[in-house]
This record gives structure tokens, sequence and C-alpha cells, in this order.
């Protein structure tokens, strides 16, 4: 079983991760966080050899719709997004929610399965 969906992009990380934001965007979803691993490691004083942004996004209507059912599902929520670099080569890519709400509740497993399509058909089209 593969938690992970990731595609190989030809673009800068950075390219990649403006056009992923724009395209979550057409379907609804917003970056709630982002955080520059290789940036925050140096500001600590310890070296990362390759970029790593994770993002977690969230569409605001659904995501409360869930959470007001069942707000054990804060547990897996928002959704992780992770665009990387590694061994010279650029990805992009998600942890499938598919995956994480069956940790939780099968309950909402066709909710995390329309979420999941829709996330990455945007990490499809930003690649």
């Amino acid at each position: 079983m593969n938690t992970i969906y990731k595609v190989q992009t030809d673009k800068s990380i950075f390219n990649a991760k403006n056009d992923l934001v724009n395209n979550l965007k057409t379907i609804g979803f917003g970056v709630l966080f982002e955080l520059n691993f290789k940036d925050k490691v140096e500001e600590k004083g310890f070296k990362l050899a390759n970029n790593f942004i994770m993002m977690d996004v969230c569409n605001p209507s659904t995501a409360s719709e869930i959470l007001t059912q069942n707000i054990e599902m804060g547990y897996i929520l928002p959704c992780k997004v992770v665009i990387y670099e590694n061994n010279d080569q650029r990805y992009v890519g998600l942890l499938k929610p598919t995956i994480m709400v069956d940790l939780i509740s099968t309950e909402y497993r066709k909710i995390a399965q329309e979420i999941e399509e829709k996330m990455i058909n945007a990490i499809n089209l930003s690649a």
C-alpha cells in the first residue's frame, strides 16, 4: 500500500509550488501553513542539502463539515502536500487522504477519495 502520491517535475520547486497553490485555489483549497525545511534547519545552524517545502492545505467547507461530525478527524487534517528536491530531481506529492482517513474512520472514505482525486489532478497540472 503506497501512502504517498508523487510526480516528478522539470520546474523549479518554487515555480511548482506557485503553480500548485494556484491550481489548489481553483478547486477551493487554500494553504493554511507553509514550511521550507531547508531554510528552517539552516536557521538552527544545520545543513540540509535539498530544498523541501511542506504545505498544509484545506478546503474550508469540507473541513468544517467533517470536523463538525467527528472532531477526531482533526488528527489527520489538513492535507499535506510537499515539493522537494532529491538527487537533482524535483517532485510534487501528497500524503494520500484515503490512507489517512482509514486510520480514524472509514465513514469518511468517499469524501477522502473525492479530495484525493482533486488534489492529484492539481498536482499533475502543477508538475
